[in-house]
């Protein structure tokens, strides 16, 4: 029988090892598309060259002088697309580091910090700007909204997560 200090203990052990472990997956996909994005530049590259160019969607007049057709700002921006989610990945396996430490106070600051840089990438990035400033669910094509919906809401369950208050060894984190 399990009395409530027992439930508390295992609530104590069973928080960490949930941040670690979802941090950890989120630090290791955004590692991987960084990687792919960097190994395989040409796909994703013209991936954005479309949707910044505005070439898939209605080609609404009132909408079409949003696009950006300079190749030169098209490819400045998928670098940094790439610097944002390598930077991401580092932050988040920090945080995951610190999760395994059991260093509270810096595992849930590193892992806020790389979660809300996804959700800035993916939310206003790709779903706002992407989405809607450049009309890419217009596309049949070049639409990434529904990934990028994914790993928003991945992200922000993840933060939650790493929200949670719990205790360990007496200590409030």
């Amino acid at each position: 029988m399990t009395t409530p200090i027992t439930r508390l203990t295992q609530t104590s052990r069973v928080l960490p090892l949930t941040a670690t472990l979802l941090t950890g997956t989120v630090a290791l996909y955004i590692a991987l598309v960084a990687f792919g994005n960097i190994t395989d530049f040409g796909t994703n590259q013209q991936f954005v060259r479309h949707v910044l160019a505005m070439d898939d969607t209605f080609k609404d007049d009132d909408l079409m002088w949003r696009a950006v057709t300079s190749k030169g700002l098209q490819d400045a921006a998928y670098v940094a697309i790439i610097a944002w989610e390598t930077v991401a990945a580092v932050v988040l396996t920090a945080g995951t580091w610190f999760w395994a430490r059991r260093d509270l106070v810096r595992a849930r600051a590193f892992s806020t910090y790389g979660l809300l840089m996804l959700m800035l990438l993916f939310g206003a990035g790709f779903i706002a700007i992407g989405g809607e400033w450049f009309s890419m669910w217009q596309s049949k094509t070049w639409n990434g909204l529904e990934a990028a919906t994914r790993v928003f809401l991945f992200s922000g369950v993840v933060l939650i997560v790493n929200q949670l208050a719990f205790k360990d060894a007496g200590h409030d984190a």
